[in-house]
């Protein structure tokens, strides 16, 4: 009961917590304002066409060629209006002693990040265009089924191709308790293709543990930051969490969400798409990829206008991932004292105003999470 009152005495924030809080999430807005003004302004001042003939001119009037050079300028003018930004993001987690990288690093970084989003976006946009030119009255539900598959395969990719060009990884060396999460992972009922270490110190001070991938990609990663500064019954809590996502099936039940949400998404620029070609004349025919920001705009604002639904629904998600924390570990107060220290080395907000939570959170407020751990104590 001590450990218990010490918790909750700790579970206020401090002023630099709510001010680091605060301008990360205006710096959010801010990043989405100005993605959401450049596709205002590319399709209210008719740029966006003038971005597709230099394209076709270059290109040599090859369309598949045109595609790729116009995703080209589009992500650069994009990059070049968005690094101030991220750049101040980049001095924000310095100024509040959360971030190891240097300056080179990070720009090594955003130049790989550049060269990723070429290569993923060329792929997608050049499928989406091909689709609207071979199948032009069903585009919408073709691109729906392909980018289906594309999300599912990437998920599978993601952890032994993309997370290792920003981090390193390797097998963890502590076999006691790699061994006692092979235990808590087969309890359950799901097999893990490894524990590993991530090497996320060289770059962040933050501590974090993932259970990624899909199928035979499936594995641990813990953080060498979450290693380092917390007991393996705090480590073991953590993990039990993310079990409790796969025990529920919130990844699967997640992935027939975001199919619908999709489905709905194409639907509706496959209608918006058609209303500015029939009604307002912006664009010669379905397939002139001048109107690729008139469908990313679409998209940003069915993402914006569902953000507090999606966020409601995965804070249910973890919500019932923390009980089946609380059903697979010893005692509570690993869990418990793990996130009051997460809160401290991530610096995040335990007790976040309301309608900050219900916009912006995706996870219960931790004071929420340490109340209901403690609440599971007084009954089991």
């Amino acid at each position: 009961m001590n450990t218990v009152a010490q918790t909750t005495a700790i579970s206020a924030d401090s002023p630099e917590s709510r001010r680091y809080n605060r301008v990360k999430r205006w710096l959010g807005v801010a990043d989405f304002g100005v993605g959401l003004g450049l596709l205002i302004v590319l399709l209210a001042t008719g740029w966006t066409g003038a971005l597709r003939d230099i394209a076709y001119r270059t290109a040599s009037q090859n369309y598949s060629y045109a595609v790729f050079l116009y995703v080209l300028m589009l992500l650069l003018i994009s990059k070049v209006l968005g690094v101030p930004l991220e750049y101040y993001g980049f001095r924000l987690e310095h100024r509040y002693h959360l971030s190891n990288q240097r300056r080179r690093s990070w720009l090594w970084d955003e130049v790989k990040s550049l060269l990723i989003g070429l290569i993923m976006a060329t792929v997608i946009v050049e499928v989406l265009y091909l689709l609207m030119r071979k199948v032009p009255q069903y585009w919408w539900l073709a691109a729906w089924g392909v980018f289906l598959g594309l999300f599912v395969l990437l998920a599978q990719l993601a952890p032994v191709v993309l997370f290792p060009i920003f981090y390193k990884f390797e097998p963890l060396d502590n076999e006691e308790l790699k061994r006692r999460l092979i235990v808590l992972s087969e309890r359950a009922g799901t097999r893990v293709r490894g524990v590993y270490k991530w090497h996320l110190s060289e770059k962040s001070k933050k501590a974090n543990a993932a259970l990624t991938g899909l199928g035979a990609t499936r594995r641990i990663i813990l953080a060498d930051t979450l290693l380092d500064n917390y007991s393996d019954d705090e480590i073991e809590a953590v993990l039990a969490h993310e079990l409790g996502h796969h025990v529920h099936r919130h990844i699967l039940k997640s992935i027939f969400v975001q199919a619908g949400i999709t489905l709905f998404g194409f639907w509706l620029a496959n209608e918006v798409l058609h209303y500015a070609i029939e009604r307002f004349n912006m664009f010669e025919t379905l397939s002139d990829f001048a109107n690729l920001p008139l469908l990313i705009l679409v998209s940003a604002v069915l993402s914006f206008l569902l953000m507090p639904a999606l966020n409601a629904y995965s804070r249910f998600n973890e919500r019932q991932a923390d009980r089946y924390c609380f059903q697979s570990v010893a005692s509570v107060e690993p869990f418990i004292s793990s996130m009051s220290k997460l809160a401290e080395q991530n610096l995040a907000e335990k007790t976040p105003s309301r309608w900050v939570e219900w916009f912006f959170h995706s996870h219960p407020a931790i004071v929420k999470r340490v109340a209901a751990a403690q609440a599971w104590a007084r009954v089991h």
